[in-house]
């Protein structure tokens, strides 16, 4: 943290003026040369690490990420100011309007019914601001670059709201065997674009089960990589120990060194909460 006093207004216009120098004639190269396409995957990469200091709790980490994101939101907004666009002060008014028009029990006189009323309202709200107008499709507006396991996830819920939807969880399971049947059948046929899309129609049935128990795969997933890459540094660190490289190793000697490593971090039963 800094010792400036200054109000959130402050330091965003310094920071709206210090986009403003970067892109001016005489600014930086790189920034000038930025557009919004260039700067998709940026945006993305920020957001990561935003969320990898989530996940770690580290408040400093936080502060740091946010600012990041902040800066590709005010990047975004200068250059779609140079053009006429619009500036950051209407992204900012457009987003005060919208959380005011979405939240009349706070800022009218709106009654809701907890949580799950607040959605309903909202969506409700969102169906009105639209024009009324019906999507072409039920599983439509789940943005294209979401994370492919997130957007199973919301492309999968979507179509339940409207009943495509096993009714226990016995039907997630028994598609999970009938999709993993076939990526075999495909691996004996040898023929690779099937075994891909074989493969890729098992892990979108394995989201299902994962959403049928309320939980996010892409959360899942990454836990498990996670996992996955503490006991793999344990094991390269034990056998590293014991004077031994891993391409030296047998695979019966890395398996027995990756039980042992599962053993010492005692992760066999940790429990995923749901989301």
């Amino acid at each position: 943290m800094t010792d400036r006093q200054d109000t959130p207004v402050d330091s965003v216009a310094e920071l709206v003026d210090i986009l403003t120098a970067l892109r001016a004639p005489g600014g930086c190269p790189w920034d000038r040369e930025q557009t919004h396409e260039t700067l998709k995957y940026y945006l993305v990469e920020e957001s990561g690490e935003l969320l990898d200091a989530i996940d770690e709790r580290n408040d400093p980490a936080m502060m740091d990420e946010l600012g990041d994101v902040l800066l590709q939101i005010v990047f975004h907004a200068q250059i779609a100011s140079e053009r006429g666009a619009f500036s950051l002060e209407d992204v900012a008014r457009a987003c005060c309007d919208k959380m005011i028009r979405r939240h009349p029990h706070v800022f009218g006189h709106a009654d809701v019914d907890g949580a799950d009323g607040v959605i309903r309202q909202w969506e409700e709200i969102k169906r009105l601001e639209k024009g009324d107008a019906a999507p072409d499709s039920a599983v439509a507006g789940v943005p294209r670059h979401l994370p492919a396991l997130h957007r199973a996830h919301k492309i999968q819920k979507k179509a339940a709201k409207v009943g495509f939807e096993w009714a226990t969880i016995d039907g997630a399971i028994a598609k999970i065997e009938e999709e993993l049947a076939e990526v075999k059948d495909a691996l004996q046929n040898r023929d690779d674009s099937e075994v891909a899309e074989e493969i890729g129609d098992l892990l979108f049935a394995v989201v299902n089960l994962s959403r049928f128990r309320q939980h996010y795969a892409e959360d899942l997933l990454h836990q498990t990589v996670r996992k996955f890459e503490r006991r793999f540094r344990h094991m390269e660190d034990a056998l590293g120990t014991a004077g031994r490289e891993l391409e030296q190793c047998s695979l019966d000697e890395l398996s027995d060194a990756w039980d042992s490593a599962k053993v010492s971090l005692r992760e066999g039963t940790a429990k995923i909460q749901p989301t």
